[in-house]
């Protein structure tokens, strides 16, 4: 796994650890947040998360691609993509890497 990566079962750790809740009610709370977040987007909703941004479906139209290896024409069919953009706090502490966003928030209060 990479070091890099933050998985559900760390979120549910760190709701344990943060809120004292219980491993199973941790784990549960955290299922549903992405469950409601899963939902929306699969309904075509934007979700958008204060201080911390917004997951925003896009509809792409159909073209034509190319095989980069044949040169041959390729149909692309119309599809929706989910995309991420992020608060501009949740940017400044990314590029600043010193405020938590507990922090902000408190500071936006």
């Amino acid at each position: 796994m990479d070091k890099d990566t933050l998985t559900r079962a760390q979120l549910t750790e760190a709701v344990n650890h943060d809120l004292g809740l219980s491993r199973t009610e941790s784990a549960m709370l955290v299922e549903q947040v992405l469950e409601t977040i899963s939902k929306a987007v699969e309904n075509g909703e934007n979700v958008k998360v204060s201080s911390f941004g917004t997951f925003v479906v896009r509809k792409k139209n159909g073209r034509v691609g190319r095989n980069p290896k044949t040169g041959q024409e390729v149909p692309i069919d119309p599809r929706r993509v989910l995309t991420f953009r992020p608060s501009q706090i949740l940017r400044e502490q990314i590029n600043t890497g010193t405020a938590t966003l507990a922090a902000s928030i408190e500071k936006t209060s």
